[in-house]
């Protein structure tokens, strides 16, 4: 008897794609093309087997219906949203930060007064990307005492925020690290934990995560900050959606203050807001 391919043995009509495409743009903006059907049928169909339900009609139902609607609109998030990222991933923001930002930066605050800085990663996923310009602060900032400078870290999915926190990784994925941080700031695993490394509270300390949904929720903070990382977010968005989160950054940027973007995003016609400054970084105007 031939083995049954648990990825294919449910099957999506236009119909319900259609009814799960619109879901999901309302909840996370991700715009999904005609070609992600098995996509959807892929990530989703575990949890139509976790729920006993027999289609997608079904499981529409279930979480736009049901008593426990709300619940599983997490899991089908979490299950559609897309995480890629690395440590040190486009090598050269870190380098710019490091080498020209960093010290601009400290120079001003030095001269004002306001030894303060602050960093938004948004779509941070696993936490790669917060905890790679953590060290990054963490190093410059070693020998200049006095400065408060904090990170927040927000996605939209709850898994990769609790894997994110817990800061653990395989010997794999902190292999971009170099020697001499990963040994500074991450223990090495022994034993049971062999083969893993766990970001120490020394560089947990300056992060903080929380969930938030660029598309349909504004951020509240005290103060705008210096600097934003969103990097290979915006591309899985309609334009109208970019332009929202574009000059949703532009509200929460300080007068001069830094935006960084993936390598194939742009600006789309926000240059009276941003002036690009080097690749996919960007300057608030005014």
């Amino acid at each position: 008897m031939g083995t049954v391919n648990i990825l294919t043995q449910f099957q999506i009509n236009d119909t319900e794609f259609e009814l799960l495409r619109k879901l999901i743009k309302e909840l996370t903006g991700i715009n999904l093309s005609d070609q992600k059907k098995m996509l959807v049928v892929s990530r989703l169909s575990k949890r139509l087997r976790n729920l006993n339900l027999h289609n997608f009609t079904s499981y529409y139902n279930y979480v736009t219906k049901h008593k426990d609607g709300r619940q599983e609109l997490n899991h089908l998030i979490n299950r559609i949203t897309t995480n890629k990222t690395d440590f040190y991933r486009e090598r050269h923001h870190f380098e710019f930060l490091k080498d020209i930002l960093l010290p601009q930066l400290y120079e001003e605050g030095r001269k004002s007064g306001r030894l303060k800085l602050r960093i938004w990663s948004a779509g941070c996923s696993s936490g790669e990307e917060p905890y790679t310009i953590a060290i990054t602060l963490k190093e410059f900032f070693k020998h200049k005492p006095g400065w408060d400078v904090k990170v927040l870290a927000t996605d939209l999915d709850t898994e990769m925020l609790d894997r994110a926190v817990k800061g653990v990784y395989s010997e794999h994925v902190v292999a971009p690290i170099p020697p001499e941080y990963l040994y500074t700031y991450f223990k090495k695993g022994i034993g049971a934990n062999k083969g893993l490394f766990l970001a120490k509270e020394s560089l947990k300390e300056i992060i903080t995560y929380r969930k938030h949904n660029l598309v349909t929720e504004e951020l509240s903070v005290r103060n705008p900050f210096d600097i934003i990382f969103c990097r290979n977010v915006i591309i899985y968005f309609d334009e109208a959606t970019k332009l929202k989160i574009i000059d949703s950054f532009y509200e929460n940027l300080k007068s001069g203050g830094h935006l960084f973007l993936g390598h194939s995003e742009s600006l789309l016609g926000r240059e009276d807001r941003f002036k690009l400054i080097g690749n996919s970084i960007c300057r608030r105007t005014d």
